[in-house]
């Protein structure tokens, strides 16, 4: 039975995580948005790195999974310090970060955090600054003036229920943007597309592999893949390319 223990973070939220020993660096899965830990991607990368003897690290954002708050209450900017709370204070030395999706714009804010900390990076169908350049220019006029209005507004998923898309995310959003200034990445990097994801599209991983700065930073488009990316086949080409990354560190 896995083991889930809870860490209390300096703001009182109560984070949900299951945390694996082995060889260092760790690798922190990032989740996407209202994913958790318990997700194909996160649970089949941790079976992984247990049979490879390495140090591996997975949690629930508050507001999602078995984390305290409500989703609705949540945004950017707290699953940030929840993050932040994780690397700090549940693991010692180098981090190798994978995120999904939002958890591609959670681990692009961990490399501008803490640069020393982060070693490595790996992200599948990273979704950075998806609050403005998704919802938010993807939104009509009556959209808008609801948001305004209301403080929320629903958008139907192909992935779940529908999403509550509150102001406060869009505005928070606002102030953890990464595609607008300089982001150096000094680490390998592998980045992951599916060619059929349709949450975030080929266009956009070009545009995050053409703002980054470093010298080992590498896309790789999977034709056929969608946003889940979590059939057999990718599953398989996230650990090769975590491998990768790890070789290259």
């Amino acid at each position: 039975m896995t083991d889930i223990q809870f860490l209390e973070t300096a703001n009182g939220r109560r984070i949900a995580y299951v945390k694996t020993d082995g060889q260092g660096p760790t690798i922190l899965f990032l989740s996407g948005l209202k994913s958790d830990m318990e997700g194909t991607k996160a649970v089949a990368l941790e079976a992984w790195a247990k049979a490879e003897g390495r140090a591996f690290m997975r949690f629930d954002y508050s507001g999602h999974g078995q984390s305290s708050e409500e989703f609705t209450d949540g945004c950017i900017g707290d699953w940030h310090e929840d993050t932040l709370a994780v690397v700090d204070q549940l693991i010692d030395g180098p981090v190798l970060a994978v995120g999904s999706s939002m958890g591609g714009w959670q681990s692009l804010l961990l490399a501008r955090a803490r640069p020393g900390r982060l070693v490595g990076l790996v992200t599948i169908a990273a979704a950075p600054d998806f609050t403005e350049d998704g919802y938010w220019t993807g939104f009509n006029d009556d959209q808008k003036a609801e948001l305004e209005r209301e403080g929320f507004l629903s958008i139907p998923s192909d992935y779940d229920e529908d999403y509550v898309i509150t102001k406060l995310l869009i505005e928070d959003g606002r102030d953890h943007l990464v595609l607008r200034s300089p982001l150096p990445l000094n680490m390998p990097v592998r980045f992951l597309q599916g060619t059929e994801d349709t949450a975030v599209s080929t266009a956009q991983a070009l545009k995050l592999l053409e703002h980054v700065d470093g010298n080992d930073i590498r896309l790789t488009l999977v034709k056929g893949a969608d946003h889940r990316f979590s059939d057999d086949e990718c599953l398989r080409t996230i650990q090769k390319m975590v491998k990768v990354v790890l070789a290259r560190i």
